[in-house]
């Protein structure tokens, strides 16, 4: 009997999940739920996330020494810098041109805004606080933040991952510049080490169907009240409807236009990753999937992936910024704020800068949200409007951030000669593990 695939089972099990958590809350087992089912979720997510500092340490040095020419490095790093610029711009004025047509906060009264803010002021007062102790640390404190002073300290959180991805490449420099003959064991552990945290990703994934379900069960335990979500039906609807049209229509026409991959090639290799990143709400647990799906299945060679999706995971959050960009607008018509064109072109840069300063877990946006609003000159607050439907809006997101992050690896593999015919990359791994 054929195995379900991959992506069937991550539906199915978040399907129940919903249904469970629906059916917990009608009889009030919420308790039972959060003690008994939540944990395995917040398991599998660990696990995830515990393999994604080695996995990137491992991918990136092999991938980097791969290359044997550091000017193919740099060649390859501003394509994708500039790749990743581009759909985040484009993303942000996707996010504006629908919000400023619907117009979803000129019709919020004041009855429920004021209810709104009382009941997230509290939430929203946390994240303005994280926002100001980051813009006053000066302009260049990103730069400063990007040198780790301790390698060992830096690796111990996932909120770190772009020193460690600085000290990475700037080890990977090293080992180029080398004698081939010295360097080699070096590479060959990383090699080796690499291996086995692909392995790893095959036997966490097993249990993805399951982790799902405790996710989604337990969110949907936890969400809250339907007048909120009634209250911000509109604001929802322009952000679903702006990262729709990039999912399943923007970056699937990039792939096929520059790439020559169809639609139906496409979304079928990346839809494990997204199902993943829309339970996890993290680009970050998501990476090692992201990564084996864009390599076995969208025939992206690993020389490109180990570089380009770890620094994607981490500064591409075209999502996000799609994501901050309506909520910055929805907020100012909710205060009968107007904006003008150099407000919005404002909220592009602020919103792109963000994105790059956003890490890859959880809520993280609605802290670079803060900046956004700030410098649009939009009462901060205002946060507290969109709490209630912040949680699902960050999972749709995510989804996007790795989608973006698929597609600019495989233009950035199309454009260094570095993509191949993901069926016959499947057939030459089957050959090489059988005549082992």
């Amino acid at each position: 009997m054929k195995k379900l695939a991959l992506h069937w089972q991550i539906l199915i099990g978040m399907a129940l999940g919903v249904a469970f958590g629906v059916l917990a809350a009608n009889l009030g087992w919420e308790d039972f739920v959060s003690d008994w089912i939540k944990p395995f979720g917040t398991i599998f997510i660990n696990s995830l996330k515990l393999i994604a500092i080695p996995l990137i340490v491992a991918s990136l040095i092999k991938g980097i020494t791969d290359l044997k020419d550091v000017s193919k490095l740099s060649t390859m790093g501003v394509r994708t810098i500039g790749l990743y610029v581009m759909t985040t711009v484009l993303a942000i004025v996707v996010g504006l041109v629908i919000v400023n047509l619907v117009g979803p906060g000129t019709g919020l009264d004041q009855t429920t805004r004021d209810n709104l803010l009382n009941d997230f002021a509290g939430d929203a007062a946390v994240r303005i606080t994280d926002a100001t102790r980051q813009a006053d640390a000066g302009p260049l404190q990103a730069l400063v933040d990007l040198v780790p002073d301790n390698i060992v300290g830096a690796a111990s959180s996932n909120g770190n991952m772009l020193q460690v991805i600085f000290f990475v490449i700037f080890f990977g420099i090293g080992l180029i510049l080398i004698d081939p003959k010295k360097a080699q064991p070096v590479k060959d552990f990383f090699d080796g080490v690499n291996e086995v945290v692909l392995k790893l990703i095959d036997l966490i994934m097993l249990a993805a169907p399951v982790g799902v379900f405790a996710l989604l069960a337990s969110l949907v335990v936890e969400a809250p009240s339907k007048d909120l979500f009634v209250a911000l039906l509109m604001y929802s609807a322009c952000v679903l409807l702006g990262l729709a049209i990039m999912v399943f229509g923007v970056y699937p026409m990039l792939v096929k236009v520059f790439a020559g991959q169809s639609y139906r090639e496409f979304m079928a290799g990346i839809s494990p990753a997204q199902l993943l990143a829309f339970s996890t709400s993290s680009s970050a647990a998501t990476l090692p999937v992201t990564m084996e799906r864009v390599e076995e299945h969208l025939g992206v060679d690993e020389e490109v992936t180990s570089f380009v999706l770890p620094i994607g995971a981490t500064i591409n959050m075209d999502g996000t910024s799609l994501y901050q960009a309506v909520a910055a607008v929805f907020i100012a018509q909710a205060y009968g704020i107007e904006l003008g064109l150099g407000a919005q072109l404002t909220i592009i840069t602020t919103a792109l800068a963000a994105s790059i300063g956003s890490a890859a877990v959880p809520g993280a946006g609605m802290v670079m949200l803060v900046i956004v609003l700030a410098q649009a000159g939009i009462p901060e607050v205002g946060l507290a409007l969109i709490f209630a439907v912040d949680r699902p809006l960050d999972m749709c997101r995510t989804v996007a951030n790795v989608t973006g992050d698929a597609t600019v690896a495989i233009l950035v593999a199309k454009s260094v000669g570095k993509l191949g015919d993901p069926q016959e990359r499947r057939l030459d791994d089957y050959y090489t593990e059988t005549t082992r």
